[in-house]
């Protein structure tokens, strides 16, 4: 970005006090959530200050600025469809492969449980996709070592959600012999 000169700050300070409001209403009138008009208004003045020099003078610079945020409006909607379908996307993928743990079985306790080395090796493989090999040449150890400790980190926490499990089934049995009379 290029140095502020006064007459150029002067020029766009006019120009944001004379058109700011128009372009709001335009924005508003054409996006949803309305609160994203704000951005691109932010947007809109972004681009007229680094094309200040490109800006018409006089009643050119309304129309000028409404070409403007119909570009950044268009880029909005985009980028607005591709997180919907991104989140279709991974809805549906979560919906067939994701982990279908029992009700009753709170992972997020087990693996908070274990190191963060067993923490990391099995997020990985497990929530990542990433394989043995590709873990390997992720965290720098042989392929061997990563097997070896992949293995040993789903025995602990496969210990740990049996512990968890353990200790809600005598804490449920310990309230029900509480709470008869």
């Amino acid at each position: 970005m290029r140095s502020p000169s006064p007459p150029a700050e002067q020029r766009f300070a006019a120009l944001y006090r004379a058109h700011a409001l128009a372009v709001l209403g335009y924005a508003l009138r054409r996006v949803e959530p309305r609160e994203q008009a704000a951005d691109v208004v932010a947007e809109v003045f972004t681009v007229a200050w680094r094309r200040l020099d490109d800006v018409p003078a006089g009643d050119g610079a309304r129309p000028w600025l409404f070409g403007v945020a119909r570009l950044v409006l268009a880029n909005h909607r985009r980028g607005v469809l591709r997180a919907n379908r991104l989140a279709d996307r991974l809805r549906a993928e979560l919906a067939v492969d994701g982990p279908r743990p029992a009700p009753h079985v709170d992972v997020h306790a087990a693996l908070a449980e274990l190191d963060a080395a067993d923490r990391e090796l099995l997020t990985l493989t497990s929530w990542e996709g990433l394989t043995p090999a590709e873990i390997a040449a992720a965290t720098g150890l042989s392929n061997g070592a990563v097997r070896v400790r992949l293995h040993r980190a789903r025995q602990r926490l496969a210990a740990s959600l049996i512990a968890g499990r353990e200790r809600r089934t005598a804490s449920s049995l310990i309230t029900l012999h509480e709470e008869r009379p």
